[in-house]
């Protein structure tokens, strides 16, 4: 991760997997641990535009994240933030950022034309 100074999403330093909350229209959360890259204040993550957090995100761009486990559990406090989806033209950034931080994103199968990024801003 690169970070200058103290971050609003701080708690997720050095860590490999973020508990992403996103909300359902009822109000409940949903966390789903996620990989991701951080730079400049900014929280990138890619998913795809037929997933549940991505519809979720969607109707409604408030989410929670937290550093967590592989599988989900937390591991430090939450914080708010907005995500929104990235213009495809702006993919190239985030998934250069998360290539750095994890290999397995280097390998072609992982790609899908189903496949977008989000970029998470402090605050609710």
């Amino acid at each position: 991760m690169h970070d200058t100074g103290s971050s609003p999403f701080s708690a997720l330093r050095g860590h490999k997997y973020l508990s992403l909350a996103s909300f359902r229209r009822n109000g409940q959360p949903v966390d789903t641990p996620v990989w991701f890259a951080e730079a400049d204040g900014r929280v990138y993550i890619m998913t795809r535009n037929d997933s549940g957090k991505y519809k979720r995100i969607r109707n409604n761009p408030r989410v929670r994240v937290a550093p967590c486990t592989m599988r989900g559990r937390r591991l430090g406090p939450e914080a708010e933030a907005r995500a929104r989806v990235l213009e495809r033209a702006d993919f190239g950034r985030a998934r250069d950022l998360l290539a750095r931080k994890y290999w397995l994103m280097q390998l072609p199968f992982l790609w899908s034309r189903h496949n977008v990024f989000l970029e998470l801003t402090a605050g609710g």
